[in-house]
């Protein structure tokens, strides 16, 4: 009785739930969704969307949402213990999920359903939810039914290890370094590398394989021979090419199975590979059509990028003294060149771009733009950097959203937005449910009393991720399985985050966001020119390695024998796209966590696939911005209604075209990057 992950009704006490707690929770959730499928699948029960509902969508939402706050517990507030107790209820959790969408009998009463009883957005999740059991394994039988839900089951236990591993070989590395080994790297990043040593009464200062430590000394730090030992043991984590005590870590024999398992699993539902399986449900219609977009972009950006690199070559033998850099001198390489090409700095910007600050930033051009006030707000929170929000309109409650901004131990890097419950008019009791997300950033705690301080990129960031929290929070769809995120295609996912980039680029925006943390004084708008115009630095060589990224997945996906080493492959994608390689020991895919523990396998694509659709929609708003430079509140209006509100209730080209009027097209996409004219 005094379970909190068994007493939630409205949201997750993240302050008191225990490792003891998660085993026994699970356990009795999983006993009640059982017992409301064995209710809703007996013969005497009416095929009824809104019945169903009631009995089981309510169970296994309470199943849910606990298992989602033990989840992100365990991305945010990693434990040994709670990690055990996580992997303990996982195979059991996903088993039933598993069984769940696979079962003849539930599928037979969704058939059963007439869809002539239900309105616009039941039928729209109907439709989802028959295409989903069919995927699901629904139509299998007997011992591909049962192989098919233990592909399933190791596929989950595979992607949680291989995500563990990840972050335990991230954390692993530490080096102290010498005071005279950190000229040219920026002064807060010295503090607080000199602060993790002296917490580890250690001497020296305490250099990690984290972003907010990394970046800068990649960036920064004027010694190649740092540079060299922190890139080789980053692009060796969890792989075999890593030190001989992180071996442990290694996830290659992971990724193989993983490879085999999902190739078995596309066969057993009758698609001749994964990628095609992948592919089902989403915008693309077909691999071909992915890697024949990948290459025709990877063709118009290919000058560009050649470019990009004869720059880089040029500045590192005339200012540098480099004839012939690494790859660990590229970073060092490209800031020195967008200093002296644009007479700015990363760390310069970056004194003006606080946390608070920013963070205002964005809630102003939010709240301006989809008429929306957005109120601190009170829950329990799992560290005390963690803040609580709501959202209102005309004094109504519309959303709620927790908000984790900083790195730290425990923490799995890289930054995501993910929902604790969707927006529903409830079948049980007929009452309106308001979503509720968690938007989570790895950027670098203040030090000496300061605020964070943020680079440009993790203002975009922040931006990215509210623009998913937005996605979900403003729908006015009531059917849960197509309100905010869910039903929405995967490849189309990612279009309302990178369409709110683009306002960290606008200066009436960028200007209320920026507050020098000495002296409070606003961005200068001319630091902000330089900014602009270097906006599209490097965008060619950074554009074909997204495209690298993407077609490597989907080849591995569509051409690859996961018997075979996955390297070669990876290096014909490379010969193919890149035109700078990094050196053969490399191992990024032992780390590619979105594509084998973040649900992007055979859909990393989706990041471009959907720039194409978000820098057409900004470009709306170009079309219709003020003298003042400020975004059309209208066509906010229309963007609002027509992408964010609409969720997964329709098609997502059909959202498009209902706001831009017909298909997107590449051209904005080449113009907001600089890669026209060649």
């Amino acid at each position: 009785m005094n379970n909190p992950l068994l007493s939630i009704d409205d949201l997750p006490p993240f302050d008191q739930i225990l490792p003891e707690h998660v085993a026994p929770a699970i356990d009795q959730l999983l006993v009640n969704a059982n017992a409301a499928l064995e209710a809703v699948t007996a013969p005497g029960f009416a095929p009824s969307w809104r019945a169903i509902a009631g009995v089981l969508d309510v169970a296994t939402e309470k199943l849910g949402i606990a298992w989602g706050a033990v989840s992100h517990l365990n991305s945010v507030a990693d434990t040994p213990q709670l990690r055990a107790a996580f992997n303990e209820a996982l195979p059991k959790v996903t088993e039933f999920f598993t069984r769940l969408g696979a079962d003849e009998r539930l599928y037979a009463k969704y058939k059963a359903i007439d869809p002539s009883t239900l309105d616009t957005e039941q039928r729209q999740a109907h439709k989802n939810n028959l295409r989903n059991f069919r995927l699901g394994g629904a139509e299998l039988q007997g011992a591909d039914k049962e192989r098919f839900a233990a592909i399933q089951e190791r596929q989950a236990e595979l992607s949680q290890k291989f995500s563990e591993n990840a972050l335990d070989a991230t954390d692993a590395f530490a080096y102290y370094a010498q005071l005279s080994e950190l000229g040219g790297v920026p002064d807060d990043v010295k503090q607080a590398a000199l602060n993790g040593a002296r917490t580890e009464g250690k001497d020296g200062y305490k250099l990690t394989l984290k972003m907010p430590c990394y970046l800068p000394i990649m960036q920064f730090a004027s010694s190649s021979a740092l540079r060299e030992r922190l890139y080789r043991a980053f692009v060796t984590r969890a792989s075999d090419q890593a030190d001989a005590d992180t071996h442990k870590f290694d996830n290659s024999s992971i990724i193989s199975e993983m490879l085999a398992l999902r190739l078995e699993e596309a066969r057993l539902l009758g698609f001749t590979n994964f990628g095609e399986l992948s592919l089902a449900p989403k915008m693309a219609e077909s691999p071909r059509h992915v890697i024949d977009f990948l290459r025709d972009l990877a063709a118009k950006a290919r000058p560009f990028a050649e470019q990009d690199l004869a720059d880089l070559r040029e500045f590192a033998v005339q200012h540098l003294n480099l004839p012939d850099p690494q790859a660990w001198d590229w970073p060092y390489v490209s800031e020195k060149l967008k200093e002296a090409r644009y007479a700015f700095s990363e760390q310069e910007v970056k004194q003006y771009l606080t946390a608070p600050k920013v963070l205002a930033g964005v809630f102003k051009i939010v709240e301006t733009l989809f008429d929306v006030s957005i109120i601190k707000d009170s829950a329990a929170v799992w560290h005390p950097g963690a803040e609580f929000y709501r959202i209102e309109r005309g004094g109504h409650l519309v959303g709620q959203f927790y908000l984790d901004l900083c790195a730290r131990s425990g923490k799995r890097g890289g930054a995501w937005m993910d929902d604790v419950r969707s927006r529903w008019l409830r079948p049980d009791n007929s009452k309106l449910q308001t979503p509720v997300v968690h938007l989570v950033c790895n950027f670098a705690e203040g030090v000496g009393g300061q605020p964070s301080l943020l680079t440009h990129d993790d203002a975009i960031t922040l931006f990215h991720e509210f623009g998913h929290g937005l996605h979900h929070l403003l729908s006015t769809v009531n059917e849960r399985d197509v309100s905010g995120i869910n039903g929405v295609e995967w490849d189309a996912v990612e279009l309302p985050s990178q369409f709110m980039e683009n306002f960290c680029w606008e200066w009436d925006v960028l200007k209320h966001m920026t507050s020098h943390v000495d002296t409070g004084a606003p961005l200068p708008r001319e630091l902000f020119d330089k900014m602009l115009a270097a906006k599209n630095f490097q965008s060619g060589m950074q554009t074909l390695r997204q495209i690298e990224f993407s077609l490597f997945d989907m080849l591995l996906h569509t051409a690859h024998d996961p018997a075979l080493d996955l390297m070669p492959l990876l290096l014909q994608v490379r010969d193919e796209v890149a035109v700078l390689a990094p050196p053969a020991w490399s191992r990024t895919p032992h780390t590619f966590s979105h594509i084998f523990a973040g649900g992007y396998a055979a859909g990393y694509y989706s990041y471009k696939w959907a720039e194409v659709l978000s820098a057409d929609a900004y470009a709306a708003f170009e079309e219709t911005a003020g003298k003042d430079g400020l975004p059309n509140v209208e066509t906010g209006r229309k963007y609002r209604q027509t992408i964010l509100e609409a969720g997964g209730s329709r098609p997502a080209m059909e959202s498009f075209k209902a706001f831009r009027g017909r298909a997107p097209t590449l051209d904005a996409l080449l113009r907001h990057q600089g890669m026209t004219g060649k």
